[in-house]
């Protein structure tokens, strides 16, 4: 239990110290309208959306790393943490979770919104990692 745990901390930090970042980089370059470290408060629990995407960040690093089979002592599988958090979460943003929110799908943005989300997930995904060996003893 302490394992998925760790996995659940070290995905729910990778938000804030990866995927927010490159965020700021996007936002400050003018790729994306809304800045990061967003406080506003989600439907339907009035969660601050950063916390949110934190939680969800968390629930993602469990997922992938029993996916990857990741153990302490393995080589890290450095691309495969990339290609998940790039591949599989943008996937699951743009065809569930956007058309949920209500925001659709709007198959004209699809690419340029699936190439933004990769940059994002797949900082995630390599934090994830980092965090994860980090926190969890060799």
């Amino acid at each position: 239990m302490l394992r998925i745990s760790l996995f659940f901390l070290a995905g729910f930090l990778a938000v804030p110290f990866f995927h927010q970042p490159v965020l700021g980089v996007l936002n400050a370059l003018a790729i994306v309208p809304f800045a990061p470290f967003n406080l506003t408060p989600t439907a339907p629990l009035g969660v601050p959306a950063l916390l949110s995407a934190s939680f969800w960040g968390g629930v993602w690093a469990v997922i992938m790393l029993l996916v990857l089979r990741w153990e302490p002592t393995k080589p890290q599988p450095w691309f495969k943490a990339l290609l998940f958090g790039g591949i599989a979460l943008t996937s699951v943003a743009l065809l569930v979770v956007f058309p949920l929110k209500g925001m659709g799908l709007d198959l004209a943005k699809l690419p340029g919104r699936f190439l933004i989300g990769f940059l994002l997930n797949a900082a995630w995904g390599v934090g994830t990692l980092l965090f994860v060996r980090s926190l969890l003893p060799r």
